[in-house]
């Protein structure tokens, strides 16, 4: 996992500033379309998946741009008023955020509310950018060998409870 904070200096210790110099797209700046409020940026985490890993089914609580830089991804989108058929962990769960079902071989008698759940499917290849907006539901199977970079910049309170 790689992080860039670029000129900001506000990130993780030993961060690698000379991302935002190969991905210039992300540099916060005030007109950008996808970073609402550049002030709140969080900087530039990328990652490397092998096929077939998985990030189980959780939301954000922040605004997401995920540029998918090569390779194929899945992602399993919900709305966030789909919250009441997801079974949540409780807030106090290491996993708070992740749904309890595995998604890959969902148990419909331990959780029957999850066959109520609608989501939408899309393949993000190596180009594709995908806006998430806070609070949104997604589970990810990387489909090949990938890599994307994101970065989150504050909180929208259009799905909010």
């Amino acid at each position: 996992r790689l992080i860039g904070c670029g000129a900001q200096g506000r990130c993780d210790k030993d961060s690698s500033e000379y991302l935002f110099d190969e991905l210039p797209f992300f540099q916060p700046r005030e007109d950008q379309l996808f970073i609402v409020e550049p002030h709140r940026q969080k900087g530039i985490h990328c990652r490397f998946g092998m096929k077939g890993v998985i990030a189980e089914n959780h939301f954000d609580g922040s605004r997401n741009a995920i540029a998918v830089m090569g390779g194929e991804r899945r992602y399993i989108l919900a709305h966030p008023e789909q919250c009441p058929n997801m079974a949540l962990y409780p807030k106090d769960h290491p996993s708070a955020r992740h749904s309890a079902v595995d998604w890959s071989k969902p148990d419909l008698e331990v959780y029957p509310e999850f066959a109520e759940a609608r989501a939408n499917e899309i393949i993000l290849q190596a180009g594709d950018v995908l806006y998430l907006p806070t609070n949104w539901f997604h589970f990810i199977v990387s489909l090949t060998l990938n890599f994307q970079c994101n970065t989150r910049s504050g909180i929208s309170s259009h799905y909010m409870p």
